[in-house]
């Protein structure tokens, strides 16, 4: 895998097998291989940016479709009526692993409160 290249990108490109929730032209949602909740869907452009701040600086209307992405899964999955988070991670220290904005779809259960762990 080159530095340009994700492992989102290489997912988005078919190298590595997804569990593919939704796609269309600007974004591609996916299962979570780690899951946090009984849904986990991953939201991410496309496109490559490095974090929220990132794509909101560089692309507002993207970020307007990651975030309509995320309510269509959140449909799609069933938990639209009942409740749903969406997260985005920024950078290490809030555990961003891969550095290719992406939004975490989660729901399907009463979620607790999030933060520091007590």
């Amino acid at each position: 895998m080159s530095e340009a290249e994700t492992l989102f990108e290489r997912i988005i490109a078919g190298e590595i097998p997804a569990d593919v929730v939704y796609s269309d032209d600007t974004t591609f949602a996916f299962r979570d291989i780690r899951p946090q909740s009984r849904v986990h869907v991953l939201v991410v452009p496309r496109k490559r940016y490095r974090n929220v701040a990132e794509l909101a600086a560089a692309d507002p209307q993207l970020l307007a479709d990651v975030v309509a992405t995320a309510a269509k899964v959140a449909e799609l999955e069933g938990i639209k009526d009942t409740g749903y988070r969406v997260v985005f991670n920024t950078d290490s220290d809030a555990g961003q692993t891969v550095f290719h904005v992406h939004a975490h779809v989660l729901g399907g259960e009463q979620l607790g409160l999030f933060g520091r762990y007590e």
